[in-house]
């Protein structure tokens, strides 16, 4: 399996190669040059593996320049139960009607970017001890990767980890999940703006090739490759769990942000998963929306970036958005560098009048809507008189259209983004009392918090990583 750039210009990489990489250098993101194929024998014979086996088996199509023994070794050490608190990594629970939510917030950070960045600081280890290299990962969330990432990396010698996060637009929670880290190779930079001017911002210093090289720039974002090929893994898993047979076709419903999540979804659907829908979810920031009811595609200033009860969807720019652009058009590097091009000076691009519209309308699964935060609200509340169970505001923006686009003969699987305690507020208002709060995180927010505060400017945030 070869890696080549969206933009066209780095071709013939190797699995290891992106791993450690970030942005391609030409600004683009690494993709397969194609997608694997699983034939039906194939998912057949995966359809009872325990999670391990499961990751392993699709890993493998994507880095088969990595060894064998070592990604079985380090599957086996990421996906137990003494770390996702359950064998199955991600159960599968019934709501009723033939909707389901699928358990992916079991890890040590409580949200779904657990399950691939734990996997990502293993590899990290394994590739860095190998090869004798140190890293430095200059990141930005909205909310979670950011707490996932350092946990995953915090205290492994070979790794400084750089997030930067909007300041004071997370939860509370959220930030003291990644402030109250004390770990001398974790430094966090709360940016006086918005999600996309952290993630310009990361761009911007990924950019500079000179810098990059000197201070071996990785990523832990959803721009890294090995992120998304192990969130193919729990497509498969989820499918498995609410089928009986390779012949039933499934929909799934994601709370969309940066488009790293439901992009897993389309991948695996092009691998061969039998998936009918894509239901993407936004919260008040539509941009994706938008282009999925319209093909035109208008990422907003940063004062239209609306601040919501769904934080970590706060983002206009979805990162993910261009492999898929880059997919649709065929694997035409120099029109996507037009395309997104076209942003930048003219703020948006429209493929409702291209050929290629044709294929997002058709054949790509995707349909979508936006939830607000009512909608949020009185989801909560009736998912927890249904069923008992209280949902995160980010869980509720999928589940509202997961029912929205159920269709009886098919089953709807949710996917859970993070455990309700991260978002105490808006579980009061919903609910009238927070949510139960697991063993080890009663006294969060109380303890230090160690961060600073930059504007939102490459340059500073270079001098800030060569000082350190």
């Amino acid at each position: 399996m070869k890696y080549v750039s969206t933009r066209g210009a780095s071709s013939g990489q190797s699995f290891t190669d992106i791993l450690l990489e970030g942005l391609a250098p030409d600004g683009g993101l690494a993709v397969p040059e194609q997608w694997p194929r699983i034939m039906p024998v194939k998912l057949q014979a995966m359809r009872d593996l325990a999670y391990p086996q499961l990751a392993f088996e699709i890993l493998r199509f994507f880095s088969d320049d990595f060894p064998g023994g070592a990604l079985k070794r380090i599957v086996d050490k990421t996906y137990t139960k003494e770390i996702f608190g359950t064998p199955e990594i991600t159960p599968l629970r019934p709501l009723g009607n033939n909707l389901h939510l699928l358990g992916l917030s079991n890890g040590p950070t409580l949200a779904f970017k657990d399950i691939a960045l734990q996997l990502l600081g293993n590899l990290f280890e394994q590739v860095l001890e190998e090869k004798d290299r140190r890293l430095t990962i200059v990141g930005a969330t909205s909310g979670d990767t950011g707490s996932a990432a350092e946990y995953a990396l915090r205290g492994k010698s070979r790794v400084k980890v750089f997030m930067l996060s909007p300041h004071n637009r997370m939860s509370p929670f959220q930030r003291a999940q990644m402030f109250s880290l004390q770990d001398a190779n974790i430094f966090n930079i709360a940016v006086e703006g918005t999600f996309d001017e952290c993630q310009d911002v990361v761009k911007a210093v990924n950019a500079d090739a000179a810098f990059k090289a000197r201070h071996s720039i990785g990523a832990v974002n959803s721009i890294n490759w090995a992120r998304v090929a192990a969130q193919v893994v729990y497509y498969f898993k989820g499918y498995f769990a609410a089928t009986q047979s390779n012949d039933q076709q499934v929909s799934f419903a994601v709370p969309s942000g940066n488009f790293g999540n439901i992009f897993a979804g389309y991948v695996a659907k092009q691998m061969g998963l039998p998936i009918r829908r894509l239901v993407l979810a936004t919260n008040e920031n539509d941009v994706l929306d938008e282009f999925f009811r319209t093909g035109r595609y208008r990422p907003r200033a940063t004062a239209d970036t609306h601040e919501t009860s769904s934080p970590s969807m706060d983002i206009s720019k979805a990162s993910n958005f261009e492999r898929f652009i880059w997919d649709i058009v065929g694997g035409d590097g120099e029109k996507v560098r037009w395309l997104f091009g076209q942003v930048a000076k003219e703020g948006g691009f429209d493929l409702s009048r291209e050929k290629e519209w044709e294929k997002v309308e058709e054949d790509s699964g995707f349909v979508s809507g936006k939830s607000t935060h009512a909608d949020r609200l009185a989801t909560i509340k009736e998912v927890k008189a249904m069923h008992g169970v209280i949902i995160d505001p980010h869980t509720a923006d999928g589940v509202k259209l997961a029912k929205r686009y159920a269709e009886p003969r098919y089953p709807m699987i949710c996917l859970e983004t993070a455990l309700p305690v991260k978002f105490e507020a808006t579980i009061i208002e919903a609910l009238g009392e927070p949510a139960p709060r697991p063993p080890g995180f009663h006294d969060l927010e109380s303890k230090p918090q160690r961060f600073d505060i930059l504007k939102p400017d490459a340059e500073a945030l270079k001098r800030y990583i060569a000082d350190r």
